[in-house]
């Protein structure tokens, strides 16, 4: 037996994870192939490990809400700088429920990701600030908020600076939901810190099976990457990976304008559904994924509409992606004032005051309004 195994069990060397070859997304993932060869030369490191010792590439893992918040508690009795990383184009759908409970005193550094993402003509300045009074009406208080692109590179060096500012001699724990970017985030500072290679630690938090990765800092203290969480209204969890690269913007997002009366309807590919319901004749603005194909038909005939043509001319999903799917539910907002319609992980529809609208999802994916971002 070798010396990872115990009570039958495989661990990673590196990070202490149990070694398994079902789930790529989840901690401890190892090819069958490369279980044998590391068994074999008695150096078994799961794939994420693995190239990371080899590529300083981060992969991403996540963790299920109790594990997370098991996590954040325990950052929070430490005295650390929290880097909170959530997505701008998805920034409801990046936020962590409650995390200002569990972060104790420790400052909060807010970075909104995928800046690039949004139409150049948004002032910088003017998301800084929404994105810092969204965080509020979440009970955060940020010690400040910045703008980034891992992708792009783009404010990197500032937000190093920005770290060094507030740790004051701290350690730095990085946070995040799934697929905010984060591990690109990582790797990108990375690459900016010079010699080093091994990353590669033996510590675990007490009560989880992943390692946190730890990057050094000058002084001795580390910056610490921590998996990610899954958030279960993400729009990701319900579409293939093959659907999720059609409707994921991986440039900036060119807005649609669409004037519309009332009972008039949006379908967003086959994945989402947005009525207008009553007010005057509006213009609305669409932020979407530029391959993301809308079709407008009349509110009467939306239903047959779609049972008609999801599949095919609404798509995606495809119909080998039907059986999956689950069903559009109806969610209604009477708006009040300049607001988003968000559907999450998808998109967001601007719409002017004094309308009632709704946004249908598929079950289980969230959608709301919030004061307008543009």
């Amino acid at each position: 037996m070798s010396e990872q195994q115990t009570d039958d069990e495989l661990r990673c060397i590196g990070c202490g994870a149990v070694i398994q070859s079902d789930d790529p997304s989840r901690p401890g993932y190892t090819p069958q192939s490369a279980v044998k060869k590391g068994l074999a030369t008695n150096e078994l490191y799961c794939q994420r490990c693995f190239r990371l010792r080899h590529y300083n590439e981060i992969a991403p893992v996540s963790l299920a809400d109790d594990d997370f918040l098991k996590l954040l508690s325990q950052i929070g009795q430490t005295k650390a700088l929290i880097v909170y990383v959530v997505d701008v184009f998805d920034f409801n759908g990046s936020l962590i429920p409650g995390l200002h409970r569990f972060v104790g005193k420790n400052p909060i550094l807010l970075v909104g990701n995928k800046e690039d993402l949004l139409p150049r003509s948004l002032r910088r300045s003017k998301l800084r600030d929404w994105i810092r009074q969204q965080a509020n009406m979440a009970g955060l208080r940020p010690v400040e908020t910045m703008l980034v692109s891992a992708k792009k590179n783009r404010q990197i060096d500032l937000l190093l600076e920005k770290i060094e500012k507030y740790r004051q001699g701290r350690d730095v724990y990085v946070v995040g939901v799934t697929n905010v970017g984060k591990s690109t985030l990582i790797n990108q500072i990375i690459k900016q810190r010079t010699g080093v290679q091994d990353l590669i630690t033996t510590s675990r938090f007490p009560g989880t099976t992943l390692d946190k990765i730890e990057i050094p800092l000058t002084d001795g203290h580390l910056l610490i990457d921590t998996p990610g969480i899954i958030h279960a209204h993400q729009m990701a969890h319900v579409l293939s990976p093959q659907a999720l690269k059609l409707v994921a913007p991986q440039k900036e997002i060119k807005p649609r304008t669409y004037q519309l009366n009332p009972e008039q309807t949006l379908f967003l590919g086959g994945i989402a559904r947005f009525d207008y319901l009553k007010g005057q004749r509006i213009g609305i603005v669409a932020y979407f994924d530029n391959n993301l194909l809308i079709h407008r038909t009349k509110l009467a005939n939306a239903d047959n509409f779609y049972q008609k043509h999801v599949g095919e001319l609404l798509t995606p999903p495809t119909k080998d992606e039907l059986t999956n799917f689950p069903a559009l539910e109806q969610e209604e907002f009477h708006v009040h004032e300049k607001s988003d319609i968000v559907f999450e992980g998808l998109g967001w529809i601007a719409v002017p005051a004094g309308v009632t609208v709704a946004a249908w999802v598929p079950k289980g994916v969230g959608a709301l309004v919030r004061r307008a971002m543009i």
